[in-house]
């Protein structure tokens, strides 16, 4: 089974920093393009960053660009998001999420999600 499990939420103050994991398992990980979504209260969910399957590329939003680093390892099957300099806004849960196909960096284009994990952000 495809397993996408999210790790390194929590709750810390404005201007500090979180990493979130990502472990994949039960897909060839190396095929995958991989995405960070976030979902607010009473929000749609909403693309944060994506990265290319070697990773040689990747892409943010434009409310975390400069302060979110997205980044991959393909040999642990783990991506990641190093989130710094976090804001109230930022407060969510993140969802992991895995596309083998040319989509667009939109949740309708996403093939996996993980369960998430809860960010929160205080001022």
């Amino acid at each position: 089974q495809v397993q996408l499990a999210e790790s390194g939420g929590g709750l810390v103050q404005a201007g500090e920093s979180l990493r979130l994991s990502c472990a994949a398992s039960g897909l060839f990980f190396s095929t995958y393009a991989m995405a960070w979504f976030r979902q607010a209260p009473g929000k749609e969910r909403e693309f944060v960053s994506g990265i290319t399957r070697s990773g040689d590329s990747s892409y943010y939003a434009d409310s975390v660009k400069g302060r979110f680093t997205i980044s991959r390892d393909n040999a642990k099957n783990r991506v990641y998001l190093q989130m710094n300099i976090l804001k109230p806004e930022d407060t969510a849960v993140y969802y992991c999420a895995a596309d083998q196909y040319a989509s667009s960096w939109s949740s309708r284009g996403m093939d996996y999600w993980g369960k998430g994990t809860l960010v929160t952000v205080s001022s």
